[in-house]
């Protein structure tokens, strides 16, 4: 078992990582928290497959629990489930000493932890990721939020869970496409800030995953440290996000967060190369690594579109938005762009074509 503490310097939390500790989430949280009640929120392709193993453990140290469950799938963050789920809580009559357990990926933790932080103005949360995008990425570091039809994840709050249990076991359930979902967020920790991920990403991850979700959130865990409320070095986990957001509200979330972001960090190797920033090589390295694990690198989305979208981008201050540009493997950079110039920099994005 591998283990992470999380300090953001108002809060410390654990991050447990190991093989079969899923079935052990009712002894870590009740070590903090203690018994009460627990509120399981999962989606409706996890609980069939995790939901009884998670209840038993709760139920196992005493907790008494109750399930929520919402349909699967990105387009579900909405304001209208995010209601459901309080409206749950307080149906269940569910107190500031109880606890939410958020068991699924990225969307039912992002939507579980804006419940969790605004029900009686926040109540106990513990992440249980069951995708590896999540275990890598999304269950650390507080952001929670629901998508607007302006755009993706623009309403919400930061708010750090109590406990992460992050278990690969339950990645055993996943169709592949979804654990290579997750992978395009395993690369952007790689480009960012450790070229050793990045060359170990060159042979399959599987054998390594423990080690892999580590290396991630010790990065991550360090950033959140230096800057929770995403306003200076924390920026630099929104690698290939702000053209990838662009993307996935361009195609009604029909694309996935993890292809979006691939896209997204090919363009802005793009960029990076076009300020001089980056060499050739490390652009195509950035490619190559991307479509090595069957991620796209480009899109049939129009300029006009990704550019009317990223206008609209919660990362966006006064008439000026943050991207982050790669310097070399293992290192990028912050550069401030006037919305002024945002036309000829996507055209600079948009290089190498359209289309798969």
């Amino acid at each position: 078992m591998r283990k992470i503490t999380v300090d953001t310097g108002r809060k410390r939390y654990p991050v447990h990582i190991g093989a079969g500790l899923s079935s052990y989430t009712g002894r870590l949280a009740s070590e903090l928290t203690g018994p009460g009640k627990a509120a399981l929120v999962t989606d409706d392709n996890v609980d069939h497959l995790w939901s009884e193993r998670i209840t038993e453990s709760l139920e196992s140290e005493g907790f008494v629990v109750s399930v929520h469950v919402i349909p699967n799938g990105e387009v579900s963050k909405n304001i209208e489930n995010y209601i459901k789920i309080l409206g749950f809580l307080s149906e269940n009559k569910f107190s500031r000493g109880d606890t939410l357990f958020a068991l699924g990926g990225g969307m039912v933790g992002d939507i579980a932890g804006f419940a969790a932080s605004t029900y009686l103005r926040g109540i106990r949360f513990v992440q249980i990721p069951t995708t590896l995008l999540a275990m890598v990425d999304s269950s650390v570091g507080g952001k929670t939020a629901v998508n607007l039809d302006s755009g993706k994840n623009q309403a919400g709050t930061f708010f750090q869970p109590d406990l992460v249990v992050c278990d690969p076991e339950l990645l055993s359930s996943l169709p592949g496409y979804i654990f290579i979902d997750g992978s395009a967020e395993v690369i952007k920790y790689g480009i960012i800030a450790d070229g050793r991920l990045f060359d170990m990403l060159k042979g399959p991850i599987e054998p390594n995953l423990e080690e892999v979700i580590e290396r991630c959130l010790t990065i991550k865990s360090r950033l959140v440290y230096e800057d929770e409320f995403d306003t200076g070095a924390r920026q630099l986990l929104n690698f290939g996000h702000t053209f990838g957001h662009a993307a996935e509200k361009c195609s009604g979330y029909a694309l996935s967060h993890g292809k979006a972001v691939a896209i997204g960090m090919v363009m802005a190797a793009h960029v990076a190369e076009n300020m001089g920033i980056c060499s050739s090589d490390c652009r195509v390295r950035i490619k190559d690594m991307v479509t090595s694990f069957g991620l796209p690198h480009k899109t049939d989305l129009s300029e006009a579109e990704l550019l009317n979208a990223m206008i609209s981008d919660k990362k966006r201050l006064l008439d000026e938005i943050t991207l982050v540009l790669p310097e070399d493997i293992g290192r990028c950079v912050l550069k401030k762009i006037p919305f002024k110039d945002l036309g000829s920099v996507m055209e600079n994005a948009m290089k190498g074509g359209r289309g798969q």
